[in-house]
């Protein structure tokens, strides 16, 4: 997946996490809890869709790295090259 593939990913999810949440005006470099109103339960649920819908682990010690757009596909754009999107 290109990191393009990897954000709309993520949009997708938190769309599916949070539907009342305005993502059009999301910016990239702010975390994640500063922009939406997600909680420890909305960001493991994160976690648990990309597990699930691409099989790819994260290590809780690695957490850290998903708090913005940017970091989030930075982190995920090796453990992500070689999926093809659907």
């Amino acid at each position: 997946m290109t990191p393009a593939e990897i954000r709309d990913e993520i949009l997708d999810i938190l769309e599916d996490i949070s539907p009342d949440e305005d993502l059009d005006s999301l910016d990239d470099e702010k975390a994640f809890r500063d922009q939406l109103e997600l909680d420890s339960m909305d960001f493991l649920d994160i976690v648990m869709e990309l597990r699930k819908r691409h099989r790819v682990q994260i290590p809780e010690e690695d957490y850290g790295n998903l708090a913005s757009m940017h970091s989030t596909v930075t982190y995920l754009e090796p453990k992500m090259k070689d999926i093809v999107k659907s």
